[in-house]
């Protein structure tokens, strides 16, 4: 382990004289550091400034993760601290003494540690060399950052970084602070590769060695810290291509074990790659169709047949809970799709290979792999739907005819919201069964009927929600039916009809009941 130092780097020592972070700690951001800094001094409590703030601040990144470290504990801090500025409590380690506080309705979060005997000591247990550095609160003029126009200043020898991280940032290195980094705990395993991702920066080859070692040990990580790592993962831009890396550390197989039983499984001949590797391509592909990423086997002239817009960009970056967007979550999706494949696999009495029921068999089995990493119930469903109704954009028409408004009305009806995320993975699926064998014709074939439905879909009252045209209290005192399921199914029927373009009118919708009614082997 190196000796415990400050730093005096050549490339820091030339900022001199010069403030220490740059202009990315925002007034805002400045003005609250104030605030808590006072509250904590208040109560006697000696605080650092620690961790990816710090990294990011020196790399001119902006963050909305505060880390600070206090010589208090941290979990009795927090909760004065959270209620003194508004914001809530969350404890996230009662044995290491960590809280969170969330700020309702504002870009930050503020994680408080408990400090060990010194500053120095709390940083030789942090994870990565980049992230174990630290400056004094005290020793920090906010004032230049809450002034408009102003930033934050202190001097580059306030710095302390007795790993050298700020020479670990030239090199644009991720390197572990020591030997039992991932051991004390293995969620830095992802953090390592997300980290290295996100900033591109290489992963030092002792740490990548080790990575490679303890990969089996992230199962030993609660489930929740395991999905806030994977969420992170999954919403940086170009994650498809770091599966394979992902894969080879043995970390992707380590937190999803069903995703092994996929490798080696052939696929019938329109199947470019076996059932892993199509998994791992339609991630990729499905970034192409979202404007993430480019994809090694399409270019423009594919992309210029999928539609888009600002409305399906904000369509797919909404939020579905804490930390997790669409576009994030049909990443995952997209990576799970296939995931019953492997078991659903037979040959009809033609020898012709088929993996009947592997839809709705794979919507289980993801439900049971996000049930264990601890994902919301918004979230699973979410994805379950997705991955039990990925099959259907391909079979609401057929020989190359436009989906009919029934069709369209009755998949939306089934996937609700899903339905457009459904889409893109259909695309994606397309994209990644054929690879370089990718036919022109069919593509755009495909990516024709996605611009109708979607098309439909944004014209809600025409197919999808069309205004109604009676409703159950008809029912009950026109034709004097009694309550109970069958009213539901008579409306249902009527929506459908008049999404059809069938019934347009209130009369009309009228007369189709009486007539279903006096047909119905119950009248």
């Amino acid at each position: 382990m190196r000796k415990i130092r400050h730093t005096n780097n050549d490339e820091l020592a030339k900022k001199a004289g010069q403030p220490l972070f740059g202009s990315f700690i925002k007034p805002e951001a400045a003005s609250l550091l104030a605030r808590v800094r006072n509250l904590l001094a208040e109560q006697g409590v000696k605080s650092y400034l620690v961790g990816g703030f710090i990294r990011d601040t020196l790399l001119d990144r902006e963050s909305a993760d505060i880390d600070i470290a206090v010589d208090a504990d941290a979990l009795e801090v927090a909760v004065r601290l959270a209620g003194a500025i508004g914001g809530k409590y969350v404890p996230l380690n009662d044995v290491n003494r960590v809280a969170r506080i969330v700020l309702p309705g504002q870009a930050w979060e503020i994680d408080l540690s408990t400090m060990r005997e010194s500053i120095e000591q709390d940083l030789a247990l942090r994870d990565f060399t980049v992230d174990a550095m630290a400056v004094d609160l005290d020793k920090i003029d906010l004032q230049h950052g809450i002034e408009k126009g102003g930033h934050p200043t202190a001097k580059p020898s306030d710095l302390i970084d007795p790993f050298g991280g700020w020479e670990d940032l030239q090199k644009k290195i991720i390197r572990a602070v020591s030997v039992t980094a991932f051991e004390s705990d293995p969620v830095r395993l992802l953090r390592a590769v997300r980290l290295a991702f996100e900033l591109g920066f290489a992963i030092e080859p002792e740490t990548e060695r080790q990575i490679r070692r303890y990969s089996s040990l992230i199962n030993r990580v609660a489930g929740e810290r395991v999905r806030e790592e994977l969420l992170r993962l999954l919403a940086v831009q170009g994650i498809g291509q770091l599966l394979p890396y992902l894969d080879e550390t043995g970390l992707l197989t380590a937190i999803i074990p069903e995703l092994a039983e996929a490798k080696g499984v052939e696929q019938p001949k329109e199947h470019y790659w076996d059932v892993f590797q199509h998994s791992l391509q339609t991630v990729s592909a499905l970034e192409f169709v979202l404007r993430q990423g480019n994809w090694r086997y399409a270019g423009e002239e594919a992309l210029a047949a999928v539609p888009w817009s600002q409305r399906l960009a904000q369509h797919f970056g909404e939020e579905v809970s804490h930390g997790s967007a669409r576009g994030s979550l049909l990443k995952l999706a997209a990576l799970l799709h296939d995931i019953a494949k492997p078991s659903a696999k037979a040959f009809d009495q033609n020898g012709r290979m088929r993996f009947l029921g592997h839809a709705g068999e794979g919507a289980t089995t993801a439900t049971a792999i996000m049930e264990r990493l601890r994902f919301s119930a918004k979230e699973i469903k979410m994805v379950e739907t997705i991955i039990e109704h990925h099959l259907r954009p391909g079979h609401m028409s057929q020989d190359g005819e436009l989906p009919s408004h029934r069709a369209i009305y009755r998949y939306f009806r089934d996937t609700g919201e899903t339905g457009i995320d459904i889409l893109y993975l259909s695309l994606a699926d397309h994209l990644a069964a054929r690879g370089p064998n990718l036919h022109h014709d069919s593509w755009q074939e495909h990516a024709k009927m996605v611009h109708y439905v979607l098309t439909r879909y944004f014209e809600r009252e025409s197919v999808i929600a069309p205004p109604a045209l009676v409703n159950g209290h008809d029912l009950i005192n026109i034709f004097g039916m009694k309550p109970g399921p069958e009213i539901g199914e008579l409306l249902e029927a009527v929506r459908e009809a008049q999404a059809a373009g069938e019934l347009t009118t209130r009369e009309e919708a009228l007369g189709y009941i009486k007539s279903r009614l006096s047909t119905s082997p119950n009248s």
